[in-house]
């Protein structure tokens, strides 16, 4: 990761957290902190209990990062960010945990400005799909459902990567209301994946099962000379199929609701 790509992350993230770009330059932003964003990265937790206890007036931080000291100015006083800096990890952390779940709103940018446009509801998941056994392989899948009709579509991030989107409703724009709430849309988008997963060939669960045969073969003989089998081969023989036995599992990424135009 080059500084002028981590001097971008700080810029994007921060504009997504709502806070202010003070001032910035070539190799250095400063940033005015928005009270949550001071409470999940300047770790000073004695501090909001009391104002909150007292009912003071918040006072979030302003933090200078520092992405490339040959290029920012000489006698500035701020944090240096580089990769593998434990702060910028942080962040990374922190953007993956209120990223877990965005709400946002299409900005069609029309050339009739004057014109409102609808903006439908999609709720959308990031998964990733691990096909288990004594081998891996993991697939991510990108999936949104169209709370109006019904409709599913499959790879909606690349979508949502080519629209332009915002926190807030634009202006000239309107919400259409959901007519599927998003708890049945999340079973229906689970019952998409089931099927999905079921209906494609498992000839990778078939091969791990006839290792799995064979291994098992060569354990038993192994203690074939036993008139009585030991306790070591019954854990040997636990141990085999919790390393063969086909899984396929699911987790969840990220996800959101997101209002896209025109139905997308």
């Amino acid at each position: 990761m080059l500084q002028k790509e981590i001097h971008q992350y700080l810029e994007q993230f921060f504009q997504a957290s709502e806070c202010e770009i003070i001032e910035q330059g070539p190799g250095f932003l400063t940033i005015q902190l928005t009270v949550a964003m001071d409470k999940e990265l300047m770790n000073r937790p004695f501090y909001w209990t009391y104002l909150e206890k007292t009912g003071g007036i918040p006072n979030p931080f302003a933090v200078t990062f520092i992405t490339d000291q040959e290029k920012a100015p000489d006698d500035l006083k701020g944090e240096v960010i580089h990769f593998g800096a434990p702060r910028l990890h942080q962040l990374f952390r922190t953007a993956k945990k209120f990223g877990a779940y965005v709400r946002l709103y299409e900005d069609p940018r029309t050339a009739d400005s004057q014109r409102h446009v609808p903006l439908h509801p999609w709720l959308t998941l990031n998964m990733k799909v691990s096909y288990q056994c004594d081998r891996k392989k993991d697939q991510i899948i990108s999936l949104g459902l169209n709370l109006i009709n019904g409709m599913m579509k499959e790879d909606i991030q690349a979508v949502i990567e080519q629209a332009h989107l915002t926190s807030s409703i634009p202006d000239y724009c309107f919400t259409v209301s959901p007519i599927i709430k998003p708890v049945s849309g999340l079973a229906r988008i689970e019952k998409y994946m089931t099927d999905s997963i079921a209906s494609k060939p498992h000839t990778w669960a078939e091969e791990a099962r006839q290792r799995w045969d064979e291994d098992a073969a060569l354990l038993h003989h192994f203690y074939e000379e036993y008139d009585e089998m030991p306790e070591t081969y019954e854990i040997e023989k636990q141990a085999l199929q919790e390393q063969y036995e086909p899984k396929v599992k699911i987790e969840v990424i990220n996800g959101g609701l997101i209002y896209l135009a025109a139905g997308a």
